[in-house]
């Protein structure tokens, strides 16, 4: 189970909620493993696909266990094969290929490795290379399993890594404490452009995260049309409630969509959060407002 928790603009509080929802969900697994109720475990796992700046790790502090280098595939022309067809440089969308003269002529950080190129080429003329994108690391916290990306450094594209990352998630090797299976908690990146629709995309349930301001509404509105085009079934959390208006309560009264959770506008969160330290932990009498949440999250989607 794929629960993907997002919003439509930055510093809503997303990470927040996204990292005690998994922090709950893996105490209440633990404790079920502890009681042998074997059909009430579910192995939890966070994935912070907000890969051109993740910070789920500053809280969880994960220990990490395995490393990996992600690229992708681009073309290397051989000149001597090479007839200047064009048929490559016609196919790409992106110039990330073009026929200058006698010879194809490439440009690497401009390809999508889609390998169309490679399909047109009859000359045998180009052969595969890798471009390194970015890293994958590992790990666990306490209960919960643990996995992030980082971007490589002026790379323009996410949504490579993120495709990576999330391919990860089922091929865990066994010699790790990550679970192979239960429930994902997927951490989006902020706003609705392409590394958000890659992160959620396939979920099986989205948690839209928007704070009670105009900017928060119109924010949440680009949201929803989002995860409605993606057909997948979504709620919506606000949090620094009783700050702003009521604005956001009747927009999801009009549309109909559930609120499933409100956080307080409470200095101390913020306090908590300035320090890395989690909500939860800090300020244990907001558990029961996480279990809550997980509870009826399961029930949707169940």
């Amino acid at each position: 189970m794929k629960i993907a928790v997002a919003s439509g603009k930055g510093g809503t509080g997303k990470t927040t909620i996204a990292l005690n929802l998994a922090l709950c969900l893996a105490d209440k697994a633990r404790l079920a493993h502890k009681a042998r109720l074997a059909d009430t475990l579910h192995p939890v796992t966070y994935v912070d696909c907000d890969v051109e700046e993740p910070n789920g790790h500053i809280f969880l502090k994960p220990k990490i266990e395995i490393t990996e280098t992600d690229s992708v595939p681009v073309p290397k022309v051989d000149e001597a094969a090479c007839t200047a067809c064009g048929e490559c440089s016609r196919i790409c969308q992106f110039s990330a290929i073009v026929c200058l003269g006698s010879a194809a002529m490439t440009f690497p950080e401009l390809c999508k490795g889609c390998g169309g190129c490679f399909m047109v080429c009859h000359d045998g003329a180009l052969t595969e290379a890798k471009r390194a994108v970015g890293k994958i690391e590992k790990g666990s916290s306490g209960p919960l399993g643990f996995l992030h990306g980082k971007l490589r450094v002026g790379e323009a594209m996410s949504p490579p890594l993120i495709r990576r990352l999330k391919a990860e998630i089922p091929t865990i090797p066994a010699s790790t404490t990550i679970p192979k299976e239960g429930i994902v908690i997927l951490d989006a990146p902020p706003g609705t452009s392409c590394p958000v629709v890659e992160t959620v995309r396939d979920a099986d349930f989205v948690l839209l995260v928007t704070e009670p301001t105009p900017f928060g509404l119109n924010d949440l509105e680009l949201a929803v049309a989002m995860v409605r085009l993606l057909r997948v079934p979504f709620a919506v959390g606000v949090n620094r409630a009783g700050s702003g208006d009521d604005r956001v309560e009747r927009y999801c009264r009009k549309e109909d969509i559930p609120i499933l959770f409100e956080l307080d506008d409470d200095r101390r969160i913020s306090t908590a959060y300035s320090r890395g330290e989690l909500l939860i932990s800090a300020l244990p009498e907001y558990r029961g407002l996480f279990d809550r949440l997980g509870s009826r999250i399961l029930e949707m989607v169940s």
